[in-house]
This record gives C-alpha cells, sequence and structure tokens, in this order.
C-alpha cells in the first residue's frame, strides 16, 4: 500500500535518491540563509528592530543546510547539482515570490513595502515547510539516521511559522491589513502551483532511478495533482489566515546549534 512513510522509507534506502533528496533540501535551506541574511542587512531603519528575527531565521536556514550535508556526510556520499525543475526556491522567485535577488545583491535598503512582502511570502512557505516537517516528524522522528534532523529542523519551521504570523499581525494593526490581505492571497496561489510541479518533477527523478512501474508512478501524479486541485478550492486558507501564535517572539534569541553530527 502506497503511503507517505512508505514512499519516504523507499527514498532514504536508496543512495541515489537520498542523495538527491538531502541536496534538494540543502541547496534550497542556504538559498533562504542567503536571502534572509541579506534582507537583515538592508532592512530600512524604520524596521531595525527586526534584524536580530531576520537574522536568526537565515541562521537557522543555513543550519538546516549544514545538516542536510552532515546526513549525506554520515553515508559517506556528497550533494549533487539540483535539477532545476526540482529548485523549488528558484522557481519561487521566478514566479514572482518573495524579493529579487538583483535587488537583494544591491547595497540599496529595502523600504516597508518589501519587508511586508518578504514576512507575507514567508508566511507561505513556511506553512509549506512547517507541514512538510510535521509529517515527517510524525513517521520518522524516531528514526536512527534522520530522526534527529528532523525533530530540530520541525521545531525551528514551527519557530519561523509563528515569527511571521506574529510580525504580520503587528503591521496590520498598524494600518497595513489589506496589502497583507493581497498578498498572502497571490503568493499562495503561485506557490500551490510551484509545489506541485516540484512535487512531480521530484516524484519523476526519484521513480526513475527506484524502477517504479508506470501505474505506481501514475497514481503519485495523480495524487499530487489531486493535493493540487483541493488546495485550489478549500487547501489554500490555512496558508493565508494570521493567528496570533502561542509561541511568542519565537525567533528572540540565537540560533540553536547543529547537532555533532553536522
Amino acid at each position: 500500500m502506497l503511503s507517505a512513510r512508505s514512499l519516504f522509507e523507499e527514498i532514504i534506502d536508496n543512495d541515489e535518491t537520498y542523495q538527491l533528496f538531502c541536496s534538494v533540501a540543502a541547496s534550497g535551506e542556504a538559498q533562504g540563509g542567503w536571502e534572509n541574511g541579506r534582507i537583515a542587512a538592508l532592512l530600512p531603519e524604520s524596521m531595525r528592530h527586526l534584524a536580530p528575527k531576520v537574522a536568526r531565521h537565515g541562521a537557522d536556514e543555513d543550519k538546516h543546510g549544514r545538516i542536510f550535508h552532515g546526513l549525506l556526510r554520515r553515508r559517506g556520499l556528497s550533494a549533487v547539482e539540483v535539477p532545476p525543475e526540482t529548485d523549488y526556491t528558484m522557481l519561487l522567485e521566478r514566479a514572482g515570490i518573495g524579493l529579487a535577488h538583483d535587488k537583494l545583491k544591491r547595497e540599496e535598503p529595502l523600504d516597508e513595502a518589501d519587508i511586508i512582502t518578504y514576512l507575507a511570502h514567508s508566511r507561505v512557505t513556511e506553512q509549506r515547510a512547517s507541514d512538510q516537517m510535521d509529517m515527517l516528524r510524525r513517521h520518522f522522528a524516531g528514526h536512527p539516521e534522520v530522526g534527529n534532523a528532523v525533530r530540530i529542523i520541525s521545531g525551528d519551521e514551527d519557530n519561523h511559522l509563528a515569527y511571521c504570523h506574529e510580525e504580520l499581525l503587528r503591521l496590520a494593526d498598524e494600518g497595513h491589513g489589506p496589502t497583507i490581505r493581497r498578498i498572502l492571497h497571490d503568493c499562495a496561489r503561485s506557490e500551490n502551483r510551484v509545489y506541485r510541479d516540484v512535487s512531480l518533477a521530484v516524484m519523476a527523478h526519484m521513480g526513475r532511478v527506484l524502477g517504479w512501474s508506470r501505474p505506481k508512478a501514475a497514481v503519485l501524479a495523480g495524487a499530487i495533482h489531486a493535493s493540487y486541485a483541493y488546495e485550489r478550492t478549500h487547501g489554500w486558507r490555512r496558508m493565508v489566515t494570521l493567528t496570533m501564535p502561542a509561541r511568542r517572539d519565537a525567533l528572540g534569541g540565537p540560533a540553536t546549534p547543529e547537532p555533532e553530527f553536522a
């Protein structure tokens, strides 16, 4: 019977698919670390109070990248080039999600509208990350090879999501609510499409390596399309609502160190 657990077990039990999985994850986390680091450096004067939290967010993402590289080293593997069609962060940028890298590479301060955009986009993408890591934590928190990494990263992603909720609600109280709602809705629609396309591409690569039968590959592709259809009609709401988190000031301290194996 196909399940998320059985599929992931197939992926981590095979060196080649495990290598691709960790490489894709490490690349995305490193990109997120760079983006947050640049945003922290370019914050407008009126929002400099966010600098420690944005920097902490970036430090967490960098840490996650090192964790995935550490998982590869433990198995005697190295990172491989990420196929462009599986590069979630690159495809998000092409879809207009997040701040353009050309802007982040300059030394010109960002403005408040840029930071609102950054936080709203992060609220959507961090929901995705939190959901994915929650699924992995439910099934693999006790796994001898990846369990520790899953628990650490999942906790961090929950913190990132809480931070986005809290800061966006504060900005909404300052009168930015309509702008935030518009950006959240636009971003959720675009992110859903990107996530569908990346999921299909990743499953196609995994299937070729693992020798999945045509019916099995078709069932998995159908499930991805069905999930996308659900998100377009109903699931998107979880990505655009704002609720004050139980965990307040979630990024108020320094990043926790990665485990020793990384």
